[in-house]
């Protein structure tokens, strides 16, 4: 267990609020700071060169392009794919619509169809009724994007035959496919279906450093050699491009090296804080849906707000978040052990167990 602080500068013992907010690990700084760098801009820092071919190959794709952040791989990708006003077809819950300040209207001038899957995962049949006739009058359709695992979905995990037949609705509809993949490593831990598999249908695709990973920063996008050529460009115009960004490249070669499989503990561990709070009456969760390190779950009938209880939690020293009015979330992480788990899952039962005052 790390501590930190919040913004308000109050210690957080146990912090459940994201796996963005792990720290790098000892071994880890030390593998930064020993990085050798040169020019990235360039294509001349051998340490970003190797993280790059690192995850290409992982997601067998030609090529890849390492990025400060996932979203700024979300805002490339949907640029590059898309023409203004071209339509991108997403879950209601995911990220690009959700959590990146309408970057996908702003930076692609893309609308968003949104489809109201289940746990975040829709159907080809959900893609197949949203296709528009083609008339003057509807946007054009560009794009289908997948969210794996589904952040708002629980961490539930696409799997390979849902894929499979998205993605022939969309071909055949004549349209391209993206992975916003933030935590498809995590389903990769838990389903051991490999990584290249999950995205073997995709145009783009991308994997996060800075969560279930643990690293600081940054985010490694791929596809084909021209596409991600494209993307060099808008990197470029948005500001992403970097000098010797082989210092935090390393931390994602040796994320790649140590910290993928122990993320089955984080998996454990959520289970184990969702078995707890399942024995809770009026707390909403199924522990069977909790896949992966994200649990999701609905406090409304213990007569309790979302964000008083979170501010509860905060005045103990644990993070949990408010997600709404009644939903919260915890995300478990390398800097987190199932003893820490343990506790912030029963002090949260405590609390919800008695009616706030």
């Amino acid at each position: 267990m790390v501590g930190g602080l919040a913004a308000d500068g109050r210690v957080i013992r146990i912090d459940l609020g994201s796996d963005t907010k792990t720290r790098p690990t000892q071994a880890m700084r030390q593998a930064m700071a020993m990085a050798e760098v040169g020019d990235e801009q360039v294509g001349e820092d051998p340490t970003t060169r190797v993280l790059e071919e690192r995850v290409a190959a992982l997601l067998g794709k030609e090529a890849a392009l390492f990025t400060p952040s996932g979203t700024m791989c979300n805002q490339i990708a949907l640029a590059v794919l898309c023409r203004a006003g071209e339509e991108v077809i997403a879950d209601k819950t995911a990220h690009i619509g959700n959590f990146e300040s309408g970057g996908v209207s702003v930076v692609a001038r893309a609308p968003i169809r949104e489809l109201d899957g289940r746990r975040g995962i829709f159907t080809a049949d959900q893609v197949k009724a949203a296709l528009r006739h083609p008339v003057r009058h509807a946007p054009l359709q560009r794009v289908v994007s997948i969210e794996q695992t589904s952040n708002l979905g629980g961490g539930s995990i696409w799997t390979l035959p849902e894929i499979a037949a998205v993605a022939e609705v969309a071909r055949g509809a004549g349209l391209l496919l993206h992975m916003d993949g933030a935590r498809l490593l995590n389903a990769v831990v838990e389903s051991g279906v490999s990584a290249q598999a999950y995205a073997a249908q995709m145009d783009s695709v991308w994997i996060d450093l800075s969560k279930g990973l643990g690293c600081p920063v940054g985010a490694v996008m791929a596809g084909s050699r021209d596409f991600i050529e494209d993307c060099w460009r808008w990197k470029q115009r948005l500001g992403g491009a970097l000098r010797q960004s082989g210092i935090l490249a390393a931390a994602g070669i040796y994320a790649l090296d140590n910290h993928v499989d122990r993320m089955k503990d984080d998996h454990a561990n959520a289970r184990a804080f969702a078995g707890v709070l399942a024995q809770v009456p009026g707390i909403a969760i199924d522990p069977a849906n909790v896949q992966t390190n994200v649990i999701v779950f609905d406090v409304a009938n213990t007569g309790w707000r979302a964000p008083d209880l979170s501010e509860k939690l905060l005045e103990k020293g644990i993070r949990v978040g408010a997600m709404g009015p009644t939903q919260m979330r915890a995300v478990t992480h390398l800097d987190v052990d199932r003893a820490s788990t343990t506790e912030a899952a029963e002090a949260l039962a405590a609390l919800a167990s008695k009616r706030p005052a």
